[in-house]
């Protein structure tokens, strides 16, 4: 494993990631690397429906 270094992972960086981490429950985070470079982090966030209060679809 090669060590990161300060330009690859800043601040900045870690605060993005670690909010993203925290305002999620269900889904996932993905970090987009270029050239070595982290350019691009992705939230896809999933909103589970529990049956009780489900929605049918009727008239989608």
């Amino acid at each position: 494993m090669s060590t990161i270094t300060p330009d690859v992972w800043n601040k900045e960086l870690e605060h993005l990631v670690r909010d993203a981490l925290q305002t999620i429950r269900f889904g996932t985070v993905t970090l987009v690397v270029q050239d070595a470079r982290v350019i691009q982090v992705d939230k896809n966030e999933k909103i589970r429906i529990n049956k009780v209060g489900h929605i049918d679809g009727c008239g989608i």
